[in-house]
């Protein structure tokens, strides 16, 4: 009952949010009835009444209520588990709202709208003018000190394909390697129905993308989706596609004949793979020159009529060529080959565990081991096992620590099927740790907690001492098998081994959801002491799941 009152005084904070108005209850229960929940206005009193307690919302006169700075941030952290299905439903519901028609240039379409600075526009109609953007055409408004730009959202295209009458499915969210100016393949994805996060978001730190490298030497890497149509809807969306890059949406990376792969990606038989480029490329170029830019995708949707071409593309995008046999690796065939290998014996502590393995400068070394010998002294229950391993990795020095997959290989070793579900961010210091990030092992060719290291994510330095943000994964075992598998992590534990929690059947751990008939793991991730070390402002390439190391390599901090 807990959990459903949350659920439902969430969906009121984003009704809230999606308006810009002071709201009423009677018009929240409009609303709420269109999500699928029955309440009436007595009863959405009730629940503003406790939302306003906590700060999330206040009272405007006799009007209704807004949202607050802190109800916002609560839409970020709160109820994580339903944020992953609801960033798919976001974009669902842009798609539909989609109403511009190629014929009139009439409707709305979906933008981006991020906040940057004047001096990055140059950069951008730079980008712009070698064809690397979906739409040269934007909405530009001046904002204090900073311009607040809106850019085509992807997402558009999906919505006009929908709205005649072409079924579109969106897969995937990731990066297209460039060569030679021609798109070859996707080196990264994320599933659109796997993450809290947009899938593009993941990608657009400024280390991840290489646009302008693109315009300047052909070779790069640029943000990118992928979307599926039916084999049969091929010509119609084909047509289409070619009326919108006549004005000025273009950005079309590949379409694939149905079951052909595309740019790498495997697609199922009887349906086409559409790439298409990132609207957020040229916002992603600015961050490479230098400049800040603040990103938020799929963010509004706004008439086409008030989006103006900013420059008039000089080159165009060149299609793909025929595949190359290169396929993404998605994260878990290289997990689940590594945890088949797994042989540590709870014992003796003897036998070969996964190693994430990152890379420093040597000049760097002696000060993120002392960075890391503070977290783990510290904080021992924020690493898998609060032991390191040094090693010689061409020029720079790696730090290896225990992967918590490493759980999942002695338990399937004794009979326990442990699948990798998720890796979290984990809000840690309050009355009870939360999982404020999820992002699926499955559908992802990165692992989720590099994602967040990137991202400048976590703060494990913080929660040292206070309330911070730690990466944490989520695992499942069958419901039958959880007291043998506790009794496995008892042992591991009285060896220095961490586990945060061990759930009952179904529950709900840490604001992440456990499939039915399954009992959830939580345990802290192995690169956290590596994320603190970046976190003091040490240069770090995080490189997690790496490879499988003897257990008798690690030492203890001081002993290294």
């Amino acid at each position: 009952m807990a959990d459903e009152t949350n659920q439902k005084m969430m969906e009121i904070l984003r009704i809230l949010a999606e308006h810009d108005d002071v709201l009423g209850a009677k018009i929240i229960a409009s609303e709420l009835r269109k999500k699928g929940y029955n309440l009436g206005e007595r009863a959405v009193r009730y629940h503003m009444r406790i939302l306003d307690e906590k700060g999330f919302t206040e009272r405007v006169g006799y009007a209704g209520r807004k949202i607050t700075e802190k109800g916002l941030q609560e839409i970020n952290r709160g109820l994580v588990y339903d944020q992953v299905d609801f960033i798919f439903s976001k974009f669902e519901s842009m798609i539909y709202n989609t109403s511009f028609n190629p014929d009139t240039l009439e409707g709305k379409v979906v933008v981006n709208t991020s906040r940057i600075s004047p001096r990055s526009i140059e950069t951008l109609k730079h980008v712009m003018r070698n064809g690397l953007c979906l739409s040269p055409r934007v909405k530009l408004e001046r904002d204090g000190d900073g311009c607040i730009i809106s850019t085509i959202c992807g997402t558009t295209v999906d919505g006009i394909l929908l709205a005649s009458g072409i079924p579109v499915i969106p897969q995937f969210g990731g990066l297209v390697r460039f060569e030679d100016h021609q798109p070859v393949n996707f080196t990264e994805l994320i599933a659109y129905k796997k993450t809290s996060m947009t899938p593009l978001e993941a990608f657009t730190s400024e280390n991840m993308t290489s646009v302008l490298s693109v315009i300047e030497e052909g070779d790069g890497l640029v943000p990118a989706n992928l979307r599926l149509v039916p084999g049969t809807g091929r010509e119609d969306a084909v047509k289409i596609l070619r009326k919108l890059e006549g004005i000025g949406i273009s950005g079309v990376l590949k379409v694939g004949e149905p079951g052909e792969d595309v740019l790498g990606v495997p697609v199922a038989d009887g349906m086409v793979g559409v790439a298409i480029i990132g609207g957020i490329t040229p916002l992603c170029a600015i961050q490479e020159a230098g400049y800040r830019a603040e990103i938020k995708l799929a963010e509004n949707l706004i008439e086409f009529q008030s989006l103006k071409p900013l420059v008039k593309p000089e080159r165009k995008l060149m299609i793909s060529a025929p595949e190359r046999g290169v396929k993404v690796r998605f994260l878990l065939s290289k997990a689940w080959n590594l945890i088949n290998r797994v042989d540590l014996n709870p014992e003796d502590l003897s036998g070969k565990v996964i190693a994430n393995i990152s890379l420093i400068s040597r000049d760097d070394l002696d000060y993120a081991l002392e960075v890391i010998g503070q977290v783990l002294s510290e904080r021992p229950e924020f690493s898998t096992l609060p032991m390191i391993g040094v090693t010689d990795e061409g020029g720079m020095a790696g730090i290896a620590t225990v992967c918590s997959l490493t759980l999942d290989g002695v338990l399937i070793k004794s009979g326990i099927m442990s699948t990798p579900k998720y890796g979290g961010l984990l809000e840690a210091g309050g009355r009870e740790p939360r999982f404020v990030e999820l992002t699926a092992y499955s559908g992802s060719s990165l692992d989720p907690h590099e994602i967040y290291v990137s991202k400048n994510m976590t703060a494990v330095l913080e929660a040292l001492n206070g309330q911070g943000r730690v990466l944490a994964s989520l695992k499942e075992v069958p419901y039958l098998a959880r007291d043998h598998a506790e009794g496995l992590i008892e042992e591991l534990s009285e060896a220095g081994f961490s586990v945060l929690k061990i759930g009952a059947p179904g529950e709900i751990l840490y604001n992440a959801r456990v499939e039915k008939y399954h009992a959830g793991i939580v345990t802290p991730g192995g690169l956290n002491p590596l994320a603190a070390v970046r976190e003091a402002g040490v240069e770090i390439r995080m490189k997690a799941i790496e490879r499988l190391m003897d257990l008798r390599e690690f030492r203890y901090v001081d002993e290294v």
